[in-house]
């Protein structure tokens, strides 16, 4: 299976203020999708076999099997299936797996999967009702339903990963994004959105959450909501976000067929279960799991992309890995305490920043993409680099 391309929405900041306030969620998810289609005319609609859309809160304008309600939206064929798809935050890169199995089955030649979440519309876990035996029969701690909690009890469990740390994290997260930005190359990612307010209409062009200039000095008088005293705060996590992703995928032979663009090839991928109330450790049981089975070890691998759901838990990570907090193959455009994490949509913003990167590190063969769920665990994909060259050093 191959990873053609990638776009996203801007990223919008969830609330009455934010630039998505008006927007329905499945108008996003159109966007996506028909984006896909303009940046690659060489596709026929009527070729795609399935659309796969993720939604961690799957009512109102994220329900009704947004897969389906999008493609029809967007125009394509109503010969085009679709479904939606649920795993917290691992919504996308869920959609890109269970799509990618059927690829390598032969159910399919090409797909289109992605995720959105109008967390202004539909706050985590709106309408849920979790059962009392969680609790009651002490399954999981009740903190692990509060994922800001999470996060604190990972600051608990790993004493060396101080506010501090979490602090110069965050902030060097800003300061790439930004730089990455002026540098021209978050836009090439994003299609605008036309978006409704009380001042009329208007167009979402850039990310809303990123705060250029952030330093360790503003980060460190920041409220800490989830525990008095406590080491996460708004400037050391991501925030609450609006936001839509979708990805091409095909058979290797489809896309040479077709002469659709190749970005970067699947490996492998795993998912791992953890304890809830330290959801944060995920990904490093799926990476090694993801590892063990692809035959490769963590020193193949060249560029990471980690979703930044909290600061503290990158740096779990990479602290087991025995990688430094600044490693530069570490997120080189920043990431989601920046830019953002609309739940359900990041793991696909994931992948196409990490197929952008391959195009520039053809001395890089492997990189990964992995994130943290909630309920606790960790989803990780291993990537090839198409672009890369043998006779380079890793």
């Amino acid at each position: 299976m191959v990873f053609v391309d990638g776009v996203r929405t801007p990223f919008g900041k969830a609330g009455s203020k934010g630039q998505y306030a008006q927007t329905r969620a499945d108008d996003m998810v159109v966007k996506v999708i028909r984006e896909l289609l303009r940046r690659h005319p060489e596709l026929p609609a009527e070729r795609i076999d399935e659309v796969a859309i993720a939604a961690t809160t799957q009512i109102g304008d994220q329900g009704l099997t947004i897969g389906r309600t999008a493609a029809l939206l967007a125009g394509l064929p109503k010969s085009v299936p679709g479904f939606a798809i649920d795993r917290m935050c691992a919504g996308a890169m869920t959609a890109v797996t269970t799509v990618s199995s059927g690829i390598a089955f032969g159910a399919y030649d090409v797909v289109i999967a992605g995720g959105v979440e109008h967390m202004g519309n539909h706050p985590m876990g709106e309408g849920a009702d979790p059962n009392p035996r969680f609790v009651s029969d002490k399954i999981v701690d009740p903190s692990a339903l509060v994922m800001g909690s999470t996060a604190e009890n990972l600051h608990d469990r790993y004493p060396s990963l101080t506010k501090e740390r979490t602090d110069a994290y965050a902030a060097l997260s800003q300061q790439r994004y930004e730089e990455a930005q002026k540098a021209g190359k978050i836009s090439p990612d994003l299609v605008p959105v036309s978006t409704r307010s009380d001042e009329g209409w208007g167009l979402a062009t850039t990310d809303e959450p990123p705060r250029p200039g952030t330093t360790v000095e503003t980060l460190a008088g920041l409220k800490t909501p989830f525990r008095p005293h406590g080491r996460v705060t708004p400037g050391n996590a991501a925030g609450l976000n609006d936001g839509a992703t979708g990805a091409l995928l095909a058979d290797a032979e489809t896309a040479k067929e077709l002469g659709l663009p190749i970005g970067m090839r699947l490996v492998g991928y795993s998912f791992a279960g953890v304890e809830p109330e330290v959801m944060g450790v995920g990904p490093v049981p799926a990476t090694e799991k993801a590892l063990k089975r692809a035959g490769l070890t963590i020193d193949d691998i060249g560029l990471f992309e980690i979703n930044e759901a909290f600061a503290v838990q990158v740096l779990a990570f990479l602290e087991h890995f025995g990688i430094a907090d600044d490693d530069p193959r570490v997120n080189p455009w920043g990431g989601a305490i920046a830019c953002g994490h609309p739940l359900a949509s990041s793991g696909v913003r994931l992948m196409t920043q990490l197929s952008r990167h391959f195009e520039e590190h053809p001395e890089v063969r492997y990189g990964i993409t992995t994130m943290c769920i909630g309920i606790g665990m960790g989803g990780t994909v291993i990537w090839e680099n198409p672009n890369y060259n043998a006779g380079g050093e890793q």
